[in-house]
């Protein structure tokens, strides 16, 4: 995958982790029936999760840190972790520096950005999803038509916890379970046959009207836990990922905000734009 670093400058190629493992769970059938029978069990997730959070994985840490050159500067000394888990859900201070029309990053992550209408289809952790698929709900779906759809999409080295992208408040949330259809791709219309597990809120916001926001987790189970504040901040955390890549999507109206020309220009040539929380990638257009 081709990426531009908006701070550096410069493309790059990114360390695709266990792309060897996940092309054989999705792309083989003998691995799509380990993939129903085992990895998307929830045995499976909390037998995981036990051993994440044990001491066993501390162990795990410092090859990490290693492999993806992680700059642990703005981090706690890696000897305070107490596990894998601890480690890979770490916290920095987060400072909102931005001004209130602009739209900023919220994840550290790889951005892109799409026109909302009905032939988009978003590629999103092994299967494929139209916005009515994404929010399971066709009314309010309807409502982002002509509108912008934002991709984060967080590798398994950047920082998982994400922010609130703008002063607002919740008006209504919803969990949404992951599910393994079957070993075949189950629409000629898209590849797909896995839905992944994902959290829906539905934000008023200050500078940016309604605006929906989709965590979509990693595999079938990936944790998602976020704080479901009835009144929030710009920049004040929303929530985190508890283990592995992850995404994020959000959903604007149309003639809502207006994206930096070095996104649209990357995101229409299939490039991600390498992007820190807080980094500019838009504005508020105003009434």
């Amino acid at each position: 995958m081709k990426i531009w670093d908006k701070e550096k400058k410069e493309y790059y190629e990114e360390i695709e982790y266990g792309k060897r493992k996940l092309e054989f769970l999705y792309n083989t059938i003998c691995g799509r029936i380990l993939l129903k029978i085992i990895f998307s069990s929830r045995w499976f997730s909390k037998l995981q999760a036990l051993y994440q959070k044990s001491r066993l994985s501390k162990s795990k840490i410092p090859r990490f840190i290693e492999k993806y050159k992680i700059n642990m500067q703005k981090y706690k000394d890696v000897s305070e972790y107490k596990s894998f888990s601890d480690f890979f859900t770490r916290k920095r201070h987060i400072e909102n520096k931005s001004y209130s029309n602009e739209l900023v990053s919220i994840a550290d992550s790889k951005v892109q950005v799409f026109n909302i209408d009905n032939n988009l289809l978003l590629k999103i952790k092994n299967s494929t999803y139209n916005i009515e698929d994404l929010i399971k709900d066709s009314m309010l779906a309807n409502e982002y038509n002509g509108g912008i759809c934002v991709v984060y999409r967080l590798s398994v080295d950047d920082y998982h916890r994400y922010m609130y992208l703008d002063d607002g408040i919740l008006i209504d949330s919803k969990k949404i379970k992951g599910k393994l259809h079957t070993i075949r791709p189950i629409s000629y219309k898209y590849n797909s046959f896995v839905r992944n597990s994902r959290e829906v809120s539905i934000m008023k916001t200050k500078n940016f009207d309604k605006v929906i926001q989709i965590e979509i987790g990693a595999m079938l189970v990936g944790k998602i836990i976020n704080n479901y504040k009835k009144e929030f901040e710009k920049m004040e955390e929303k929530g985190f990922f508890d283990y592995g890549g992850s995404t994020i999507v959000q959903l604007f109206k149309k003639d809502k905000i207006r994206i930096d020309k070095e996104i649209i220009k990357n995101s229409k040539e299939d490039v991600e734009t390498k992007v820190e929380i807080g980094t500019r990638i838009g504005e508020k257009i105003y009434d």
